[in-house]
């Protein structure tokens, strides 16, 4: 089923989209602390069409984040296809990092979303809001299943009944980012 070709979301409005997602679920990655809680991406549309990504999270009572860029991977087609750019290390931007990002699912009130990539070595759940109903997540975990993802992968988020509005101490820019290189 690996090699199925993926269903992706078709006419997403970008700017419907932008503002923040809290995130439910994903795939663990060593770009992210692995006792990472309240972790949320903000999303800003830019003049140009691209747009604004800020990946935040807490570990240790410190914010860690990371800035990048987004772009549709080809402004021609109506499919979520998106293209996401970090540079790092973050203390000495110089390296781009590249990578896929798919919007599989959106309901129709934008409160939600299935974000994956074609590898299928990254998944996220994300929601407006810090908790997602159950019956709700686990349609979204059948999506996923049924575009070949490996479901038993997927780790829930700690998310705080009131998470961190204000951007609260920072981790030292780099620490998290050498931290990932031993996904801690």
């Amino acid at each position: 089923m690996a090699n199925k070709e993926m269903e992706v979301a078709k006419g997403v409005d970008l700017k419907r989209y932008m503002g923040r997602w809290y995130e439910i679920a994903c795939f663990p990655s060593r770009f992210q602390p692995s006792d990472g809680c309240n972790t949320r991406a903000t999303y800003t549309l830019k003049d140009d069409g691209t747009v604004n990504v800020l990946n935040e999270t807490w570990s240790g009572g410190k914010r860690s984040y990371i800035e990048g860029i987004a772009y549709k991977a080809d402004p021609n087609s109506d499919e979520a296809k998106l293209k996401v750019k970090f540079y790092v290390p973050p203390f000495l931007p110089i390296i781009p990092v590249t990578g896929d990002y798919w919007v599989l699912h959106l309901d129709d009130d934008y409160s939600y979303a299935l974000i994956g990539q074609p590898s299928r070595n990254y998944l996220w759940i994300l929601c407006r809001q810090p908790h997602l109903d159950e019956e709700i997540f686990n349609q979204l975990v059948e999506k996923a299943k049924g575009e070949g993802y490996d479901v038993s992968k997927l780790r829930k988020t700690p998310q705080s009944d009131t998470p961190p509005e204000q951007e609260g101490p920072e981790d030292t820019k780099g620490i998290w980012w050498f931290k990932s290189l031993f996904g801690r």
